[in-house]
């Protein structure tokens, strides 16, 4: 890549010039750079290889009744194993905004297709819908919690 001043046809590259961007480059952190003299036009780009940050998983609360249970009496008939599942991690929202009454409670009633909660993944509110018809037993979660996959959200009797 040198000056090849003369050649028709082809564009006569400044090496100095390009050198300069790339370390402009490195200072600032960008990851582009493009400048334009007349017809002239040069970007210097750069690729970072950094691996993803690894995710935090907060532990998910145990649920008061479900622990005291089997010690004292048989279980519900509404157990976790027949809960809602968040299907991705994320943040769960119970209400679609601060102030706002909760989607699901427990005692509602809701229909196949109901909003039970929000659980918010890269920025994207996802909306976890009810599979079933009936009533909430549990809200096994907390407003602005963590949450995992496959971590039991909502119990619909």
């Amino acid at each position: 890549m040198g000056d090849t001043p003369g050649r028709t046809g082809k564009m006569n590259i400044d090496s100095k010039l390009v050198r300069e961007l790339a370390e402009l480059l490195s200072d600032t952190g960008l990851s582009e750079i493009e400048v334009e003299d007349g017809e002239r036009k040069i970007r210097v780009a750069r690729q970072f290889t950094t691996a993803a940050p690894a995710p935090v998983y907060a532990a998910a609360p145990a649920p008061v009744a479900a622990a005291a249970a089997p010690a004292e009496a048989p279980a519900p008939a509404a157990t976790p194993v027949d809960a809602v599942k968040s299907p991705m991690v994320g943040t769960v929202y119970l209400a679609p905004e601060p102030g706002a009454a909760n989607y699901a409670d427990v005692g509602k009633v809701v229909k196949a297709g109901d909003t039970l909660l929000i659980v918010e993944a890269m920025k994207v509110m996802n909306p976890i819908l009810a599979p079933k018809a009936g009533t909430i037993a549990a809200v096994l979660v907390e407003n602005g919690q963590p949450v995992e996959f496959d971590q039991p959200l909502v119990v619909i009797g």
